[in-house]
């Protein structure tokens, strides 16, 4: 199925002329009343024009902004109607209304497993509109559920494809830090699926992550853990690299040192800059003998 135009003219003529027909259908009677002898002509006339005003009064039909009516004859779809306004349609149809405003749908929290194996909770929020009419009324059963289910399924399968965290960029993406990778995957995925209701899907955000209850307090003391040794990486990195150029200075400047005295004034900086409490000096002032 695909959306297709149905036929239609301007409402507001349409309601005049059946509006004219029943004034005629009423004149025919009044006029039938007055006379000693009932006409045949006038009754025909009479009931000829009642019933196109009948006719005509079922084919009109009101289209609000952002709103589609879907015109079906008799089990045949004969097309839609998504201009606002009064509009006159083919008679005896039936018009079904559908929405085509922009729509959020907030998902429930889920339970998965990451790409790691860890159970973690994830939630997202999907905004989506319709766009093919003739699909998201007849393709399937209810579009609004097909959208709920879909968006789940998609966020499930997503999910399962990366870790929750990393610190290290050579374990490629996370869901926590990767969100906009993660949101422009989950909507390319939802888009192959919700396709044939006829749905575009606008944005996908992540609007919940977590860890599992059953395994969160593990887990923070892994990030704390993984956290301390990558700075303290970074720390001896520093490290290293100031006093490797305080060594070059000093030999710049004319300073020269035995290995033992370099070793000990090396180790004497690592320790310094190193160590996570302040350095208390010791200084050597000289023995009391010779």
């Amino acid at each position: 199925m695909t959306t297709k135009s149905a036929w239609k003219m301007n409402g507001f003529a349409a309601l005049l002329l059946s509006l004219l027909f029943l004034a005629g259908g009423i004149a025919c009677f009044i006029a039938l009343d007055k006379q000693t002898e009932p006409s045949p002509l006038l009754i025909a006339g009479g009931i000829v024009l009642l019933v196109l005003f009948f006719i005509m009064s079922t084919a009109l039909t009101i289209v609000q902004p952002n709103q589609a009516k879907v015109i079906t004859f008799f089990g045949r779809y004969k097309g839609t109607v998504s201009d606002s306004g009064l509009w006159m349609v083919i008679p005896f149809t039936h018009k079904s209304k559908l929405s085509l405003k922009v729509r959020n749908f907030n998902s429930q929290t889920l339970k998965v497993n990451d790409a790691e194996g860890n159970p973690i909770e994830i939630g997202c929020v999907v905004v989506y509109r319709v766009v093919d009419t003739a699909k998201a009324m007849f393709d399937v059963d209810n579009y609004e559920k097909f959208v709920e289910i879909q968006s789940e399924t998609a966020i499930r399968h997503i999910a399962a494809h990366y870790a929750y965290d990393t610190f290290n960029d050579e374990h490629g993406p996370s869901l926590r830090g990767n969100a906009d990778e993660v949101g422009a995957e989950m909507s390319s995925e939802l888009q192959k699926r919700l396709s044939v209701a006829g749905v575009e899907v606008l944005e996908t955000r992540l609007t919940h992550l977590a860890y599992a209850p059953e395994i969160a307090n593990a887990m923070l003391q892994r990030q704390q853990a993984l956290a301390i040794i990558s700075a303290r990486q970074r720390i001896v990195e520093g490290a290293v690299s100031i006093v490797d150029s305080a060594l070059r200075q000093l030999e710049d400047n004319g300073v020269e040192l035995d290995p033992e005295r370099r070793a000990t004034m090396i180790n004497n900086l690592l320790v310094t800059i190193v160590s996570d409490k302040a350095a208390t000096p010791v200084i050597n002032t000289g023995t009391m003998y010779g």
